[in-house]
């Protein structure tokens, strides 16, 4: 599925990107902005999102111990999981920017034992899941068919602007 275009009398939207790696074994920090900076932007540009202000954006590189705390806190799973994302306002697919689209948190082990077990290079993987927590930033999510549906072409239409393979397939 080819993405939306932003529109033409949009500007490109300016996002502020705070990182944090607080925990865990992630790659160099110069590393991860590279790749959280190219996916945030496919992204964007995939879900055809604009905005006429600046906004901001915070991804935390954490460790099970403390994605495990927020899980069971949050969402009431009391176990690790590969990412959250909380968002600061509430947005519906394709509404303009917030001027802070909230924080997205990735948890190291649970990250590189999937990259593992799933046999796709950690990298592909972090791309990915960041893509996946911008996703529900911009107020997509997978409880529903329909909802998963549109939600994994975006990831995959996202992706491939990267030339990652399809993580689905």
């Amino acid at each position: 599925m080819a993405g939306r275009k932003a529109r033409a009398d949009a500007p490109e939207p300016h996002i502020s990107i705070d990182i944090a790696v607080e925990a865990g074994d992630w790659p160099a920090k110069r590393r991860l902005r590279s790749l959280v900076e190219k996916a945030v932007a496919a992204a964007i540009a995939e879900a055809g999102t604009s905005s006429r202000q600046p906004c901001e954006l915070s991804i935390v590189f954490s460790d099970d111990a403390h994605i495990k705390v927020l899980n069971a806190g949050w969402r009431g799973k009391d176990k690790p999981t590969n990412v959250l994302s909380f968002p600061a306002f509430p947005v519906k697919p394709g509404d303009p920017l917030p001027p802070m689209l909230g924080d997205i948190v990735l948890a190291a082990e649970t990250v590189a034992r999937e990259s593992e077990l799933e046999g796709k290079p950690l990298e592909h993987h972090i791309t990915h899941l960041v893509i996946h927590g911008l996703l529900h930033l911009l107020g997509h999510d997978h409880e529903e068919e329909t909802q998963a549906e549109r939600m994994e072409s975006l990831e995959r239409a996202t992706l491939a602007r990267l030339a990652i393979p399809d993580p689905y397939a």
